[in-house]
Order: C-alpha cells, then sequence, then structure tokens
C-alpha cells in the first residue's frame, strides 16, 4: 500500500515507457535528438494530434512553458494568464527571464480557468507605448485547481485572442487527463480551437523525465532549435527521452494511464465527499482531489504517514498512473478513522 498522495510527480515511470528506455539503452545512437527514437516520438505526436507540427522535447515543464512564451513574445509584450497558472505562482521568474522582460498579467480565475469576461478586463487596460503591450494568453489544462475546459470554452478564448492578434499558449502538464475526462481526440483541445503551442505534459503521466513542445504555429517554431540549446535543454543522449514517448504513445498506454489517475482521483472524491467536516473545494475532473479537512484530521493522518500537499485554504490530494484501488479506499478508511477520531476528542 502507497501512502504518498503528494503529487503525481511523485510516481515513478511507467512501464510501457521504461521497456522502451530500457531497448533505448542497447548500442549506439546518434545524439542531441539525431536518433531513431527521437525522430519517431515526434512523429507519432504529429500522428496523434493529426497535423503537421513542430515537436521538441525538452527536461521540465517549466523549461516547455518559459521556452514556448519566449517563442511567442517580445521583451516588452505581456501574457495574461489565470492567478492560479503555474507560470505565476511556481516557476521563479523562468517566463519572465526566457522571454527577456515579457510581464505576466494574473487575472480573478475560479477553479484556474479563465474566462472571456477576464479577457474583456485585460483588453480593456491601458495599452499605449507606456505599457507592455498585450501578445499572449497562457491556458492550463487542466488547471491547477483540476478542472478541465470544454472545447467550446477553448475556441471563445482562442478566438477572442485571435482578433486581437494574440497568441495562445496551452500549459498541458495534465493534457493527457484532460483527454481522458472529455473523451475526444487530442485535436480536439489544441489546434482545431485555436492554440498556437502546446507543452504536451509527459512526466506527470508516467514518461517520467521530459515534456514535449507541440508548436501548431510552425513559424513561431523557427530557430526554436537555438532557443532550446542557449536554455540547455537540448540533452545529448535524447533518445532516452524520446523512447519513454515511443513507449507511452504505442497503444494508447498515455491516455489509459491517465483516464486511471483520473479514476483514482474520482473514487477517493466520492468516498470522502459526505463525511462531517470535508469541504471540496474544486471539481474533480482530473486526477486530483482539492478539499478542506479540519486541522485536527491532516495532522492525524500525517502522523500516520500519509502524504499530501497544503494548497491554498485546503490540500491537494493527487492520484497518478500507478495509485491502486487498494491505495485508494486505504486513504479513505483513514481520512473517515481520522475524522471520527477527532470529532470524540472535541
Amino acid at each position: 500500500m502507497i501512502k504518498d498522495f503528494g503529487s503525481d510527480n511523485h510516481a515513478g515511470i511507467c512501464p510501457e515507457a521504461w521497456a522502451m528506455m530500457e531497448k533505448a539503452n542497447s548500442g549506439y545512437a546518434d545524439a542531441y535528438g539525431n536518433d531513431d527514437d527521437s525522430f519517431r516520438a515526434a512523429d507519432r505526436i504529429r500522428a496523434l494530434f493529426d497535423t503537421d507540427c513542430e515537436v521538441f522535447f525538452v527536461l521540465s515543464g517549466t523549461a516547455a512553458n518559459a521556452l514556448a512564451l519566449a517563442s511567442l513574445c517580445k521583451p516588452y509584450h505581456a501574457i495574461v494568464c489565470a492567478d492560479a497558472a503555474h507560470i505565476y505562482t511556481s516557476e521563479c521568474g523562468a517566463p519572465e527571464f526566457f522571454t527577456h522582460g515579457s510581464r505576466l498579467i494574473p487575472l480573478p480565475a475560479r477553479d484556474g480557468k479563465l474566462t472571456i469576461a477576464g479577457l474583456q478586463t485585460a483588453a480593456a487596460m491601458p495599452n499605449g507605448v507606456h505599457q507592455s503591450k498585450l501578445a499572449a494568453v497562457s491556458l492550463t489544462q487542466a488547471t491547477e485547481l483540476g478542472a478541465v475546459y470544454r472545447p467550446d470554452e477553448l475556441r471563445a478564448l482562442s478566438g477572442f485572442a485571435h482578433d486581437r492578434s494574440w497568441k495562445v499558449q496551452l500549459d498541458g502538464a495534465r493534457f493527457a487527463n484532460a483527454c481522458a475526462f472529455l473523451n475526444c481526440a487530442p485535436a480536439d483541445i489544441s489546434w482545431k480551437v485555436g492554440v498556437d503551442v502546446l507543452c504536451f505534459g509527459g512526466t506527470k503521466n508516467g514518461m517520467g523525465l521530459s515534456e514535449a513542445l507541440v508548436f501548431f504555429d510552425k513559424v513561431a517554431a523557427q530557430e526554436f532549435a537555438y532557443r532550446r540549446k542557449q536554455a540547455g535543454q537540448l540533452a545529448s543522449k535524447m533518445r532516452f527521452f524520446s523512447s519513454a514517448w515511443c513507449g507511452a504513445l504505442e497503444n494508447g498506454a498515455w491516455l489509459k494511464h491517465a483516464a486511471h489517475a483520473n479514476r483514482m482521483a474520482l473514487r477517493l472524491r466520492q468516498r470522502i465527499e459526505n463525511l462531517p467536516g470535508v469541504e471540496l473545494l474544486a471539481p474533480t475532473e482530473s486526477n486530483g482531489v482539492f478539499v478542506r479537512l479540519p486541522a485536527a484530521v491532516c495532522a492525524v493522518l500525517r502522523s500516520d504517514g500519509w502524504l499530501f500537499q497544503n494548497f491554498n485554504s485546503g490540500v491537494r490530494i493527487m492520484c497518478s498512473w500507478a495509485s491502486t484501488e487498494t491505495d485508494i479506499d486505504a486513504f479513505a478508511s483513514a481520512i473517515t478513522d481520522a475524522i471520527v477520531s477527532a470529532r470524540k476528542t472535541v
């Protein structure tokens, strides 16, 4: 039984990815992405999205987001994002650093989702030569609070942005979870609804070591190879990153694992949502449960070794491809017991 629900980053590499990485560890291969696995992985991503696009692998989600935005923006530009967006709260200024000064404009966003009303507010801000020029919108799918944009929402937001010549970047650290929740093709929530560049998450979905930048706007990808190299994101033994993608994309493992993580989160929510003292803080549409628990309950759980993170005014419980029904049921029972124990001591 695993007690770690701190992050989907805590899980290991999924077996399909690991098997292909082990296979890549046989013999010699060209370096810096000039290997068969890297070419094959990029082609599989193009096939997955059913379009011609430019694909680049980088080593972290922060690098993916920051370099994608740097490809879309100039130093005097501004980027609109949700106030919960990872680029705003958790990337140590990397977007500003790699864009050489582009300003982030956070907007209030329920469950981490931007709205047309929010973009209208941004568009109405002073935008003369004394201010940073609005040039891009950054969306997150699924959001940092586990919510999933529907295709129509993305289409409307992208349309609003493109009408003003703004570019649209999608932080898809949990893009696979969104696809699984919506039961849709990846194209239906990316290029078909106006996304210019997607940061396609692999790390949180069991691929372990890399993210894929998918440029649907191929003009924005021009000379990106130089930008990736300059940022230290071109791995010499790239085959060990790209081979994991080959394994996960083959036979739909990437979607299977995301759907499983979603199911585990929903299972946990359903087990605890009616318990006394439990307050759910966000929808469970991907692989996280956001909930407020009494402080005494959290203390009991942590003293017993259960790992989860404080998040805003509550806690975040994350499931992964490796979470099992046994793990979920044991945690739900532990929460139930901790609530009973806490109520007895009041």
